[in-house]
């Protein structure tokens, strides 16, 4: 492990993440100032601040809730906040070390599955650190980047293990008890982990040991894994009744339309997506991984190829689990939308598996003259595309942070500004609002006001639920206008961004309107 960080390999890696993270957080701040590229990085901040102050999962002050979808990042979070250093500043020094530790639990792996291209584990290392999605995520504000990293190292610690049990050392239970912790806060990151937590227990069954020896590793495993678990299922269950947070249900709910989808079509979508594909048909590109795919597809067959022979899971497990992850969001939320930041985790599998194929592929056309001019077209194509795409994604980054802070952001301190301490707000987007207003809240959305799920899809009933309640302001937010509602005569119009990029994408601006009590009532 020593010689593994002190390789120049690896500083080069930390050269790329430190570099990249420099150039999307430099470019935003230059364009605007800095922020974050999504609401919800404002409802992680919300939780952390208030845990922080007063010890309590608590979104609104005083009311305890369970919409934290990542309880483990809130609580990473909240040490900025315990040690006073600046928010921004935090959230993105833990998203550059997960973007790190993930590129480096890349290299890893690679060197686990292919030793003989051991000096090479820079490639993984380097396009991981370089891919744009992935950068976008490490500066977020949100956990995306530290759920792949933990994931890939939970994978690293299974080869490992599977590697030594067939070179004839016995498998340690305490190495086992670590793998189920790990495991059981991956689920504490994003209940997502669930997928690559049962993929595990499949592979510690498939280890060439005895079956008394499968079964006490597998229930090590699991107790292990519920451990640390049990707080935040006992949280949930006693304040929303359910063992999940709110959000699991609501996002469900929301977007149950597009359900309607046959399944099949649903999961090669965002498995194409997911590999750099378009976001809607066949054509176009939305990440250089895509030019992976072959490799991809060749390193995959071998995967299945070489487990089959030795009755394991050893080469498919990564695959499984990043295949597994799109499938289940295929199955419950098959949504694309923010640059399909709920696949980000797949990204890097698919990464380390198409260059390790490339790889392959290049051993089989050879060195001859035809051969070494078309490795160096092809290296030289993908070392293009991924440095465009890695600028491409950085204004992107920076596009998506000015659209939060001239929406929700400028929305939020409006409302602290104008509005009484003690009015509730109903919102869809509550991030900003939470963080920068601090005022009572009626979620639209569902994450802290569980009690509108069932009518999420039902505007009309959604308005009359909003007008009998004790809603003083609605904030419509860009695709949400809640027009059978800002259409009443005794709604009146306050305030609204007029923030230029939203109309030209022709959305309607963030507006804030003040429900009148009368109309309240009626």
């Amino acid at each position: 492990m020593r010689v593994f960080f002190r390789s120049k390999q690896v500083w080069l890696v930390v050269a790329a993440v430190v570099l990249v993270m420099v150039l999307f957080v430099g470019l935003s701040a230059m364009q605007g100032g800095p922020g974050f590229p999504l609401d919800d990085a404002w409802i992680h901040q919300t939780y952390a601040r208030n845990f922080a102050r007063n010890g309590r999962l608590e979104f609104i002050p005083g009311v305890v809730s369970a919409g934290s979808t990542s309880p483990l990042w809130t609580l990473l979070l909240a040490v900025g906040y315990g040690l006073r250093l600046p928010y921004l500043l935090w959230a993105y020094l833990l998203g550059g070390l997960s973007l790190l530790w993930l590129a480096l639990a890349s290299m890893r792996l690679w060197q686990l599955l292919w030793p003989t291209w051991k000096e090479k584990s820079w490639l993984p290392g380097v396009v991981t650190a370089l891919s744009w999605p992935l950068v976008w995520a490490a500066a977020s504000g949100m956990e995306t980047v530290l759920f792949a990293a933990l994931g890939m190292q939970i994978v690293v610690i299974y080869a490992q293990l599977v590697l030594k049990t067939e070179a004839g050392t016995a498998p340690s239970i305490k190495k086992i008890a670590g793998l189920g912790i790990l495991s059981g806060l991956l689920i504490l990151v994003r209940p997502d982990g669930l997928v690559l937590l049962l993929l595990i227990a499949i592979g510690l069954l498939l280890l060439p040991v005895s079956v008394a020896t499968r079964l006490k590793m597998l229930l090590v495993y699991g107790v292990t894994a519920v451990i640390p678990l049990l707080p935040y299922f006992a949280f949930n269950l006693y304040t929303s009744g359910f063992i999940w947070p709110n959000t699991f249900y609501a996002k469900q709910t929301e977007y149950q339309v597009l359900l309607a989808e046959p399944i099949w079509s649903r999961v090669i979508g965002l498995l194409y997506f997911s590999v750099g594909g378009a976001e809607q048909g066949w054509q176009g590109i939305s990440g250089v991984q895509l030019l992976l795919l072959p490799g991809l597809l060749l390193s995959g067959w071998l995967a299945v190829k070489n487990d089959w022979l030795r009755k394991g899971l050893l080469y498919t497990l990564p695959l499984l689990w990043a295949g597994g992850h799109v499938v289940l969001y295929a199955w419950r939320l098959p949504v694309t939308y923010q640059h399909g930041r709920y696949l980000f985790a797949a990204i890097p599998i698919w990464i380390v598996y198409g260059l390790a194929g490339w790889l392959g592929i290049f051993d089989w056309i050879g060195n001859g003259r035809l051969g070494r001019v078309g490795k160096q077209v092809a290296v030289l194509s993908f070392s293009l595309l991924l440095l465009f795409f890695t600028l491409l994604g950085a204004q992107t980054y920076a596009t998506d942070v000015a659209f939060i802070e001239g929406e929700m952001v400028d929305v939020a301190h409006w409302l602290a500004e104008n509005t009484p301490p003690d009015a509730v707000i109903a919102s869809h987007d509550i991030g900003a609002i939470g963080y920068f207003a601090e005022r009572p809240l009626l979620d639209l959305a569902g994450l802290i006001s569980p009690e509108v799920i069932p009518f999420l899809t039902d505007e009309k009933s959604l308005g009359n639920y909003l007008l009998s309640s004790n809603a003083a302001y609605l904030v419509t937010a860009p695709g949400w206008p809640y027009e059978s509602i800002t259409k009443s005569e005794s709604v009146k119009q306050l305030y609204t961004t007029k923030f230029l990029w939203t109309r030209q994408q022709n959305a309607n601006n963030m507006t804030v309107y003040y429900l009148e009590k009368a109309d309240r009532q009626s």
